[in-house]
């Protein structure tokens, strides 16, 4: 956008300089032809009247004398054409054409007195001419040459100075121009960042105000407006955790009295029923549990966006990094593989059970990648889950590879899979495809690994495993070479080949 406006305003002053230097050149070239042309008309007509003299008493003593004198001291050539001869100085000769032609217009008492309006570069000399005579008979005719060399030298000096002028006006058009481009587009750049970071993080720093006084009221509104979205989702997200945390009170009080109750049924009619109620029951937690782990993953990603926002502008200021903390830091580099190996053991159970087979391929080359140790066994599990829930007696395999420009991390079965539009929805709140209806679940576990992704600056892609099944990959891009490798958390076996 700055280029542009930057272009068109450029574009402004140089049509403007341009116009105004045209008016001024072509006012100092009219000057200076007027002022030559008045000059050499008064000496033409001085040289006619005493001609015309000459022509009544036949003395052309004083006129050759006359022209002579003029010739020697301007450099310019006359012909006075009389009728008992012709009077030369300066060189002058009928042989030139202009000349010729200007004695003709002359013979036919036709005075000539006008000049071309004159150009710096260019070159030659200029005839004038007029009669001289009584009203009713022409006596002769007067020729003058015109030299506008000096004139010309006077326009060239003109014109330098106007141009070195124009030059500078230029560049000082120019450089206000960028000034308050700059000025203008200032506040404009800084609302469109602090519009990025709210849609990615949810909050923004304060606007500056400064520029246009729109743009200062805009950048004010603006302020209060993000201030109030970031307060409203902050709200929204603690709605959600606390409400979930202070359900699950009631809920296991609930649970107690239940069970207690049990006890005191007789009938296997009682005892169904109770079972049923039971049954939703641990559907309610499960839901408060999944609810409580996406409120947290949510949290983790606006801070994973806020926290990549800060490494931006820290990296692009001076380049440089840190450790990793709790707030404000880099995730440190791992190895994955014991994190992929410890979560393949405690699914290994579940996999069994459910008639699958769980593979965890061995990778060719040691992998890194820059993740929380703790979420991406949280992000593993939840796949895990979901592969031995949905797709029972499946051949489901877990493998870290190395892809270009990063890591993915992917977890694949062979079971019946999801259609593309069932994929593109699949990380919705509390989405579930039709064919999984009658298998217990709540429609969270692919939205938390969504967000547990983007919190650690990877993303989740679903896709077919062929012939048939599904195919969930982490990619995380490749972690930054200034940091190093992060000890495996307590209690991770050392690297290794598993099969379950």
């Amino acid at each position: 956008m700055k280029v542009r406006v930057l272009a068109v305003l450029s574009l402004l002053s140089v049509v403007i300089v341009i116009a105004v230097s045209s008016i001024i050149l072509t006012s100092a070239g009219r000057e200076l032809t007027q002022e030559i042309q008045i000059n050499r008309a008064a000496a033409l007509n001085r040289f006619a009247q005493m001609a015309y003299d000459v022509a009544l008493d036949n003395d052309s003593t004083q006129l050759q004398r006359e022209m002579d004198a003029y010739s020697g001291l301007y450099g310019e050539g006359i012909l006075v054409r009389l009728q008992q001869g012709t009077l030369r100085s300066g060189g002058l000769s009928e042989d030139r054409a202009d000349v010729r032609e200007a004695l003709s217009r002359a013979g036919l008492n036709l005075s000539d007195t006008t000049i071309p309006a004159l150009q710096p570069l260019g070159t030659g000399t200029e005839v004038i001419s007029r009669p001289f005579g009584t009203a009713n008979q022409v006596l002769g005719e007067a020729v003058l040459e015109v030299d506008p060399e000096a004139a010309r030298q006077k326009l060239r000096e003109r014109w330098l100075g106007v141009i070195v002028a124009a030059l500078a006006l230029g560049t000082l058009l120019l450089l206000a121009a960028a000034r308050v481009t700059a000025w203008v587009l200032r506040p404009v750049h800084r609302l469109n960042a602090a519009v990025t970071e709210l849609e990615t993080t949810g909050r923004t720093s304060r606007l500056p105000e400064d520029g246009p006084p729109e743009l200062r009221q805009l950048s004010r509104s603006f302020t209060a407006m993000a201030q109030t979205v970031s307060e409203s989702i902050d709200s929204q997200r603690r709605l959600i955790a606390d409400t979930s945390h202070q359900l699950r009170n009631p809920v296991g009080a609930l649970r107690l009295r239940i069970d207690l109750l049990q006890l005191e049924l007789q009938t296997g009619s009682q005892k169904a029923a109770a079972a049923g109620v039971v049954a939703e029951l641990e559907r309610v937690e499960e839901m408060l549990d999944g609810v409580l782990k996406l409120a947290t993953a949510e949290h983790r990603a606006f801070e994973g966006s806020a926290r990549a926002h800060r490494w931006e502008g820290k990296d692009g200021a001076d380049g440089t990094g840190g450790p990793e903390s709790d707030e404000g830091k880099r995730p440190a580099i791992i190895d994955p593989f014991p994190v992929l190996q410890e979560e393949v053991d405690r699914a290994a159970p579940a996999a069994r059970t459910a008639g699958a087979e769980l593979v965890l391929e061995t990778p060719t080359s040691p992998l890194q990648l820059a993740c929380n140790a703790e979420e991406l066994a949280h992000m593993v599990g939840e796949l895990l889950t979901n592969a031995i829930k949905y797709a029972p007696a499946a051949r489901i395999t877990v493998a870290g590879r190395p892809r270009p420009g990063g890591v993915a991390i992917e977890v694949s079965d062979d079971g019946p899979g999801l259609s593309p539009e069932q994929r593109a929805a699949s990380t919705t709140r509390f989405w579930r495809a039709p064919q999984h209806s009658t298998i217990r679940g709540n429609g969270l576990g692919m939205t938390i690994v969504d967000r547990l992704a983007e919190a650690n600056g990877a993303r989740l892609v679903l896709s077919e495993r062929p012939p048939h099944g599904l195919a969930a990959r982490l990619e995380f891009p490749a972690p930054p070479a200034q940091h190093h490798p992060a000890e495996p958390p307590p209690g991770m076996p050392p690297s290794g080949a598993s099969d379950a």
